[in-house]
């Protein structure tokens, strides 16, 4: 999938708001309804996180210029020519004086015993000075955009911004890698019998013949990710081969260790016009402040047969139709999701992809109506063009009982290489690669 291409059909096609709230934006600041769970307390968690329900539409991305570049995950070489981008809204009518840091990581996302100037050339306190208001939206809110300082090592830094008092607002993950190692990644084939339709595997290798590694087979760590996502992410991957002659490490299993379930591409719907629905849109109320939002009642695709169409890989762009500008002129709608079910699933239910964090949020819980047998949901979003799936919650999360799965499918791959040299207190992420697996060709 060529996503430039793909960002651009897009942009011409209509477009469409949706829903009800889940917090009223015109309360005063610090009264709005907060779900129970999901903020109920400011603790600083290592990963990508929003602690405050007023931060809406948060995008962390290399920004490189090109129509698709929010879809880039924040991961940059060392050398960093293009520097991670933040941004995000604060909804209400006063601007805040927020701040940012970054804290270095090991390879489990815990800190690590660093100094900021081990791996910063400058004091790790970044004042975050561009912002602007909203234009002409029903909803107030401010948008904050702030480029990451460069550093010195590659790694894990966790970026946290702070407001009032040192509370923190949300983090996000970054990842700076140097390819000091070679990294070979590719399609698998699968052996077993039903699981060859059903899920995708990644065959890698790391060549270490330009570095010098102590005991490669165990100190070499690696991580493969889907669609960059962590919540899914395949850890603790030992070498199947060792090969010292050539100083390679092969990874090919037999378990589906390196194996993923490939699901269908993401359901979608176009909130960029809050005048008429777009795609995946049934109903707008105009007349409502915010505007209300429904989305098309759909079913469930499990057992269903694989449905080919370019998808975004469950991310989203924020843009405003009318007016362009999706930072400041972008509103924000109530939007209700509908799902078709004849009967409960054995579980909670969620809408699940970027627009969540790839997290299971209290305000993305959709609830069954058994005389309508369906479920419902409301959550407050700004205006853009969206994927999404529905999921069934748990550790881990399952996207196949709701839309079903398909070798065919398109996804995108990354593996990180970390290595920790002897005598050092740093996971360095030697080597980096990212695979599209059935991409596009137009």
């Amino acid at each position: 999938m060529r996503l430039s291409l793909l960002f651009a059909s897009l942009l011409a096609t209509a477009c469409v708001p949706l829903g009800t709230p889940i917090t009223d934006p015109n309360a005063a600041r610090g009264s709005q309804q907060r779900p129970a769970e999901y903020y109920a307390d400011r603790v600083l968690r290592y990963q990508d996180y929003i602690y405050d329900p007023d931060i809406r539409s948060v995008q962390c991305y290399v920004p490189t210029g090109q129509p698709n570049e929010v879809f880039t995950p924040p991961v940059v070489p060392l050398s960093q020519e293009q520097p991670v981008m933040l941004e995000f809204d604060l909804i209400g009518s006063t601007s805040q004086r927020l701040t940012a840091k970054l804290v270095h990581c090991d390879i489990d996302w815990k800190p690590s015993v660093l100094t900021d100037m081990q791996f910063l050339s400058e004091i790790n306190e970044f004042l975050i000075t561009d912002y602007r208001t909203a234009v002409g939206t029903a909803v107030p809110y401010f948008h904050y955009k702030l480029q990451l300082p460069r550093v010195k090592l590659s790694g894990n830094y966790l970026l946290v911004v702070t407001g009032t008092g040192g509370t923190p607002l949300l983090s996000r993950r970054v990842l700076v890698y140097q390819n000091t190692v070679g990294v070979t990644l590719a399609p698998g084939t699968l052996v077993a019998g039903a699981e060859r339709y059903t899920m995708q595997q990644l065959d890698f290798a790391v060549q270490y013949g330009g570095m010098e590694l102590v005991n490669p087979a165990q100190e070499v760590k690696v991580i493969l990710r889907q669609n960059f996502r962590w919540d899914n992410a395949k850890a603790n991957l030992r070498p199947t081969f060792v090969r010292d002659a050539d100083r390679r490490l092969d990874y090919q299993y037999f378990n589906f260790e390196n194996a993923f379930p490939a699901s269908s591409e993401f359901r979608f719907f176009d909130l960029r016009s809050l005048r008429a629905p777009g795609a995946g849109v049934s109903r707008v109320d105009v007349q409502a402040t915010p505007r209300e939002v429904e989305l098309t009642l759909e079913g469930s695709r499990a057992g269903q047969g694989y449905s080919q169409y370019d998808d975004i890989n469950g991310q989203r762009v924020f843009e405003n139709r009318e007016y362009g500008n999706g930072d400041t002129n972008a509103d924000y709608a109530n939007v209700t999701f509908q799902l078709r079910a004849e009967q409960q699933a054995p579980g909670p239910v969620y809408v699940f992809g970027a627009l969540t964090d790839w997290q299971l949020k209290d305000e993305f819980r959709l609830t069954y109506d058994v005389d309508r047998q369906q479920y419902t949901g409301r959550a407050l979003l700004k205006q853009g063009y969206y994927n999404y799936y529905y999921v069934l919650g748990g550790q881990p999360v399952n996207q196949v009982y709701f839309e079903g799965s398909h070798y065919e499918t398109e996804n995108q791959y990354d593996i990180l290489v970390y290595y920790r040299p002897p005598g050092t207190r740093a996971d360095l992420l030697i080597g980096y690669r990212s695979l599209n697996v059935n991409a596009r060709t137009r």
